[in-house]
């Protein structure tokens, strides 16, 4: 339910209105289709590691054990800043969403209320974190199929206005602006899709990833072809790329959601913002689950303070907690203040290469992942679940991460309707900046090879051990495992 859920968020709800006045209808759906194919071969990538290793901080320690110290320590601080900007980005986005109600109660005291309620979530027991996400999973995952079915009735004329849109945008102006905004529809499409990654990150604290984990990733073609696309196509043939309140709109009634029904006269429809709302909180506790499990992988490989490798009992990393929920909650009170929302729109532009670097960095982890096992002599018979696959959409994820990173490369320099100046270049890629200088930073601190030697990584290290099918049929008829029935349903399990 939280691969399902965490997909569903603003880059759906709001996002997808700048994509439909950049690219065109046709533009924003093919983006969509492009940016699915990328997002399901990572996610395939992610299901095999994390089922036999269930990390904290999965991608960090992946890329520590598989390809390089020095690219684990940019991409763990690179991930774990992203998350504390989104914790501030989603309560900045609460006191937006809740603006449309009223206006009468100040930005910070909406800031303070729900950064709590995100607090209370993530110090209570995991357990209580998944029942809450499952719960708001539930509630979007719901209210995506009103969406489709209403605008589908919507396109064919049956609202209270009786227009039939049909294709009638696509027939007129497929693609808005040409290649150049097709491009730029690009990274936001992929930051959209970017929630799917919660699948793999939860996996450290589920009973049995063997079983959660590879029913996570199978479903996401549903995610991908409901949720996304054909979303995406619900709002290409009911809203004009041209509609000036998806540019000049503020708050949830720039959603081309909202714009679609309030014109087709569904006024009740358009008060969405329940759901919207929902979206926000949820999105702001996962990342508040995800920054803090990153810090604590990142302590574990000795890139961060010891003390944020402790953890209680019941597996809540407390220091990790309270340094990723304090800064977010900082950070979100630039916006009470006019003048500081200009920094804060700068930070937010790291958000997206962060995310397109992390997801990146999955691919060459899984392939040198499956080079180690097979260089030390390894069945991939004995892996607890793999890929179908391997190896074509582990690489095809790679290639087009690198090409979205070049692609955001290309329009920082020469950005949409402006000419090439450094401060629209710094404000845009300055992210890959930061990455490539924790990088650099870290070769000088750790030397060695540039890459990690496939045969002498530990693949036994941090490893939970199942027992395959082929190794059940030729255990020992005696000893241990025939006579402790509950080992063997264990490591079976």
């Amino acid at each position: 339910m939280i691969a399902l859920g965490s997909s569903i968020g603003m880059g759906l709800w709001l996002g997808s209105g700048k994509s439909l006045a950049s690219g065109g209808p046709a533009g924003i759906f093919l983006g969509y289709v492009l940016a699915g194919s990328m997002i399901w071969s990572v996610s395939h990538s992610i299901g095999e590691m994390a089922v036999i290793y269930p990390l904290p901080s999965a991608f960090v320690q992946w890329t520590g054990k598989f390809v390089c110290p020095s690219a684990a320590l940019a991409l763990g601080w690179a991930y774990w800043f992203s998350y504390v900007i989104t914790i501030a980005n989603e309560l900045q986005a609460v006191c937006t969403v809740l603006s449309f109600w009223t206006d009468k109660v100040p930005i910070a005291a909406w800031v303070t209320i729900f950064w709590v309620v995100i607090i209370l979530v993530n110090v209570g027991a995991v357990s209580v974190f998944g029942e809450v996400e499952v719960v708001c999973s539930t509630i979007k995952f719901g209210w995506i199929f009103v969406v489709i079915f209403s605008l589908i009735v919507v396109s064919a004329g049956g609202a209270p206005n009786h227009d039939a849109v049909g294709f009638r945008y696509w027939n007129a102006e497929p693609f808005t602006n040409g290649f150049k905004d097709f491009l730029s529809v690009m990274p936001t499409c992929v930051f959209a899709m970017t929630g799917s990654k919660n699948s793999g990150l939860v996996a450290a604290e589920t009973a049995n990833p063997r079983k959660a984990v590879p029913r996570a990733i199978g479903s996401i073609w549903l995610r991908l072809s409901l949720f996304h696309l054909l979303g995406a196509l619900m709002v290409t043939i009911t809203v004009s790329p041209d509609n000036k309140d998806i540019s000049r709109g503020s708050g949830t009634n720039a959603s081309p959601l909202v714009i679609a029904y309030r014109e087709a006269g569904i006024q009740p429809l358009a008060h969405m913002n329940a759901v919207i709302f929902i979206s926000v909180l949820s999105t702001g506790t996962i990342s508040g689950y995800g920054g803090s499990r990153t810090t604590m992988g990142l302590a574990h490989l000795c890139m961060a303070p010891a003390a944020f490798k402790k953890a209680d009992k019941v597996g809540r990393p407390w220091w990790s907690l309270f340094i990723t929920l304090l800064l977010g909650d900082d950070l979100a009170y630039l916006n009470v203040k006019n003048s500081a929302a200009d920094v804060f729109t700068w930070f937010s532009s790291l958000t997206s290469l962060f995310a397109l670097f992390g997801w990146g960095m999955v691919c060459p982890s899984h392939i040198r992942f499956r080079s180690a096992w097979t260089a030390q002599g390894r069945d991939v018979a004995d892996l607890a679940w793999k890929s179908w696959t391997y190896p074509y959409a582990a690489w095809w994820g790679l290639i087009w991460c690198i090409v979205l990173i070049i692609v955001e490369f290309y329009l920082s320099v020469w950005p949409l309707g402006d000419h090439p100046n450094a401060e629209n270049f710094f404000a845009n890629y300055v992210s890959v900046v930061v990455i490539v200088i924790c990088y650099l930073c870290a070769r000088v601190y750790y030397r060695g090879p540039w890459w990690v030697d496939t045969t002498t990584i530990d693949l036994d290290a941090s490893r939970r051990f199942f027992m395959s099918v082929r190794m059940w049929r030729s255990r020992p008829r005696k000893g241990f495992l025939a006579g402790s029935s509950r080992a063997v349903k264990f490591i079976f399990n």
